[in-house]
C-alpha cells in the first residue's frame, strides 16, 4: 500500500508540473499576443516566462527525487532491520530452549554452531553500515602499501567458501598475468579485501539455482590489473546496470524478490575502486542470464 501511495504522490506531481507548464505557456502566448508590438515588454514576458519553465521543471525534478530517495531509504530501513531482526530471534529462541530444558551435548552444540552463523551474520550486517557511512565519505586510503592482489583475491575465495559453506568447484578462479610474477597494486588491504569479498558475496546471494561462480585475475596491460566475477544467477535489466552501484538501491523485480540485503555491498566497491583510483562496472545479456561485475584497477610497478 505505501508503494501505491508513492506512485501516485510521484504521479501527482509530474501532473502538476504538466498543468503549470503548459499554464505557463498560454500565458505567455496571451501576453504576446496582446503585446507583440511592444518589444520591451515581449521581451520581457519572454524572460519570465523562460524563469517559470525552468523553476517548474527543476520543482518536479527535485520532488521526484526525494520521493524516490526516501523510498529507497524506507527499503533500506526496512532490509537491515529484518537482517538484525532475523539472527537475533533466532538466537533468543536457542537461548530460550537451552534455559526451559535440558539438551543432550550433540544438541547443545548443533545450537552452539547455529548461534555463532547468526553472530556472523548480524556483524556482516553491522559492518556494511558501517563501512557504507566511511565510504560515504570519499577520502584517500589512508594506508597505500604493495600489495600481490592475486594474493588477496585467493584469501576472500578460501573465505567465501567457508563463510557460505560451498564445493571446492562452486568457485573457479583463473589467473592470466601475461608473463608477471604478480598482479601487484597500491593500496588499503582492508578496503580491497571488503570489495572483493562484497563482488562475491553478491555473486553468491543472486544466484539462488546453484552456486557457480567464475572468477578471473588479469594484468592486460602494464597499467591495470582487472578481476571479473561473473554469476549464472538472475541476471539484471540492461537499465538497471550502472543504478546498482548506488546507495541503498536495489533491483525490484519478483525474481529477486526472496533476497535479501541492505543495498551497500556494490556501492562500498565503487567507492573503494574510486579511492584507489579504479573503477567498477556490471554487465548482463538480461534477467535469468547472469552477471558479469569487473573491478579495474591501476597496477603498481617496481
Amino acid at each position: 500500500m505505501r508503494i501505491i501511495r508513492r506512485q501516485k504522490a510521484i504521479y501527482f506531481v509530474i501532473t502538476l508540473g504538466v498543468c503549470l507548464v503548459v499554464a505557463a505557456i498560454a500565458l505567455n502566448v496571451g501576453w504576446v499576443i496582446l503585446n507583440w508590438r511592444q518589444e520591451i515588454k515581449l521581451f520581457l514576458g519572454a524572460i519570465l516566462f523562460l524563469a517559470i519553465i525552468a523553476g517548474v521543471l527543476l520543482n518536479t525534478i527535485f520532488l521526484v527525487r526525494e520521493i524516490r530517495r526516501n523510498e529507497q531509504h524506507d527499503s533500506f530501513i526496512n532490509a537491515v532491520t529484518h537482517e538484525l531482526k532475523t539472527p537475533i530471534a533466532s538466537i533468543r529462541l536457542y537461548l530460550q530452549t537451552l534455559q526451559r530444558r535440558e539438551v543432550d551435548a550433540d544438541q547443545r552444540r548443533e545450537f552452539y554452531q547455529s548461534m555463532l552463523l547468526d553472530t556472523e551474520r548480524l556483524m556482516h550486517t553491522v559492518e556494511q553500515v558501517l563501512k557504507a557511512g566511511e565510504a560515504a565519505q570519499r577520502k584517500r586510503p589512508r594506508q597505500l602499501l604493495p600489495l600481490e592482489f592475486n594474493h588477496l583475491v585467493r584469501e576472500c575465495l578460501d573465505l567465501a567458501r567457508s563463510r557460505h559453506h560451498l564445493q571446492a568447484d562452486a568457485l573457479d578462479y583463473r589467473e592470466s598475468l601475461n608473463g608477471a610474477a604478480s598482479a601487484e597494486v597500491a593500496g588499503d588491504p582492508e578496503e580491497l579485501r571488503t570489495a572483493v569479498s562484497n563482488l562475491l558475496d553478491n555473486a553468491v546471494k543472486y544466484s539462488p539455482g546453484g552456486v557457480r561462480i567464475s572468477v578471473e585475475l588479469e594484468v592486460p596491460d602494464t597499467r591495470h590489473v582487472v578481476l571479473r566475477v561473473r554469476d549464472n544467477g538472475v541476471g539484471i535489466p540492461s537499465h538497471e546496470l550502472k543504478r546498482i552501484f548506488k546507495r541503498f538501491y536495489r533491483v525490484a523485480h519478483r525474481s529477486m524478490t526472496g533476497v535479501k540485503g541492505t543495498g551497500l555491498g556494490l556501492f562500498i566497491v565503487r567507492s573503494i575502486a574510486r579511492k584507489h583510483g579504479g573503477q567498477v562496472f556490471a554487465q548482463s545479456e538480461g534477467l535469468g542470464k547472469g552477471t558479469t561485475v569487473t573491478l579495474e584497477l591501476p597496477r603498481r610497478v617496481a
